[in-house]
């Protein structure tokens, strides 16, 4: 199979022998394995919790059936913290965004278990749903919980909290909506303050790094991290 990174990368034939680039993707989508249940998962649950692509505003309350804040997170893995944030949160309205099979169905299985119905979930590129589905200024937050850090240099232009798409993502949050970050990489910490704080609709809510909220679920592996002495750095910006 060919290097999807590669293939991304380089021209792309068209007919009339024009070339044209892919988008630069933040993800590679891998076949990763799925088992029986989480395909049982997204065959069964996905057309009942998922909101489908499409080039139009989401209707919030015709989703969710009400008038209530809405919180997007921007990949959402297996989906654990995303639901209880959710659980944690009755009063606002979650979306959750993944492109991977597996989380995917986990995070409908979730939904599905503990009858969460202030969370949804979108299998697609994110930055195509906040681009074409996302209006301005119609989100109380935004989350952006350890992202693929691309820790080689060369592959830094993939990390998805780039200056045009903070900025969209600044857009469409309402005055006094946040945008709240995290990574346990130090470096990408430091890329990831430069370029919030270079953006000019937003404001840091700290000097720098902000302490863990906590609405915000200690995962597994985050635990695991401070244990071994790793760092985790926290970021919340509002919109000004």
């Amino acid at each position: 199979m060919t290097d999807p990174i590669q293939d991304q990368d380089s021209p792309q034939g068209e007919p009339g022998g024009r070339f044209s680039r892919q988008p630069i993707r933040s993800f590679v989508l891998r076949q990763g394995r799925m088992s029986d249940a989480q395909k049982r998962y997204m065959e069964e649950l996905l057309p009942r919790y998922a909101i489908p692509y499409r080039v139009q505003p989401i209707d919030y309350p015709a989703v969710f059936g009400r008038e209530a804040p809405v919180v997007l997170e921007i990949g959402c893995g297996m989906g654990d913290t995303t639901a209880k944030i959710a659980a944690a949160c009755p009063e606002t309205d979650f979306i959750g965004i993944e492109v991977h099979g597996p989380g995917v169905g986990n995070l409908c299985k979730l939904i599905d278990e503990q009858q969460l119905t202030n969370l949804r979930v979108m299998q697609h590129d994110a930055t195509e749903v906040v681009r074409d589905m996302v209006a301005p200024a119609s989100l109380a937050g935004i989350h952006v919980y350890f992202p693929d850090p691309w820790p080689k240099k060369r592959h830094h232009k993939r990390r998805i909290l780039q200056p045009d798409f903070v900025h969209q993502l600044a857009e469409r949050l309402s005055p006094g909506g946040y945008l709240h970050c995290a990574t346990d990489w130090e470096e990408y910490a430091q890329f990831m303050l430069e370029t919030l704080s270079a953006e000019p609709l937003l404001q840091n809510t700290a000097a720098d790094y902000a302490p863990k909220p906590d609405y915000r679920p200690l995962t597994k592996f985050e635990a695991r991290g401070l244990r071994l002495g790793h760092g985790v750095w926290d970021l919340v910006f509002r919109r000004v």
